[in-house]
């Protein structure tokens, strides 16, 4: 079986809609296709539209020696994304999150470069992470003030937590490193901008590529912390996919009836 499948948009919008597909295929045949061919993904990142890049960010399926054998249907839609992330069925995911989505050498050396500039200790890390801007016309985003309530929760807990405060808006950093000074924020690996019904993506085009590479790695990092406050989405569902496990997530503005 050999499928060739395409979806315009995000990042972690191709990555969730490469592993709802892949999830169909499998559920549909109870077989992994022989060639899953997902050059019509990431378009946004490449300026050659024949040339395939999902291997840029993760290891080829074929050199994962892990082999998955249909024993039933696997509950998996893109829109859980806006799911409660404690409903997700991780155990049957995880082999196809492995095997699909593991980062290359090269994503992982930029992984170990950030830990090393910011000197990231992950036993002592909160991630503030909010998706604002254009995510406000698929779901409602959490108050500013949900997630302080929640991380003053844990600074009294833990009085000397770090927060590693991410966001593509930058009223939620200014705000949150004004409230936590012991902090860190990755400002010359992301982009960030003004509130406003656009992504980052559209508004600086032309650096897309280095800073998406940039950006998977941050993601690996933040699903690596201690703790996580986050609201529902596309980013904040792949940090748990690669966290494997829910313990210590804090997630806002989830959709129950999913």
């Amino acid at each position: 079986m050999n499928f060739a499948l395409s979806h315009d948009g995000g990042f972690f919008s191709c990555c969730s809609l490469r592993l709802y597909y892949l999830i169909l295929i499998f559920n549909k045949y109870k077989q992994l296709p022989n060639i899953y061919d997902t050059t019509g993904f990431y378009t946004w990142y490449k300026e050659n539209t024949t040339e395939d890049i999902t291997f840029n960010y993760f290891k080829h399926y074929n050199d994962n020696n892990i082999d998955i054998k249909y024993i039933q249907d696997i509950n998996y839609h893109e829109c859980f994304q806006y799911k409660n992330y404690n409903t997700l069925d991780l155990i049957s995911l995880n082999p196809f999150i492995r095997k699909y989505f593991t980062p290359n050498d090269d994503i992982l050396k930029i992984q170990s470069e950030i830990e090393n500039k910011y000197s990231i200790d992950y036993d002592n890390i909160c991630v503030l992470f909010y998706r604002g801007n254009d995510k406000i016309t698929e779901i409602s985003l959490p108050s500013f003030e949900e997630y302080i309530s929640k991380a003053n929760e844990i600074l009294k807990k833990e009085p000397n937590i770090k927060f590693l405060i991410q966001s593509d808006e930058t009223d939620f950093l200014d705000a949150m490193k004004k409230i936590y000074p012991n902090n860190i924020i990755f400002y010359d690996e992301i982009r960030h901008m003004p509130k406003q019904k656009s992504t980052v993506d559209k508004v600086y085009k032309k650096l897309n590529y280095p800073y998406s590479l940039k950006y998977l790695a941050i993601t690996l990092i933040m699903s690596k912390c201690k703790y996580i406050i986050c609201n529902a989405g596309n980013c904040s569902i792949w940090m748990i996919f690669f966290r494997n496990n829910t313990t210590n997530i804090t997630q806002f503005n989830y959709i129950d009836k999913l």
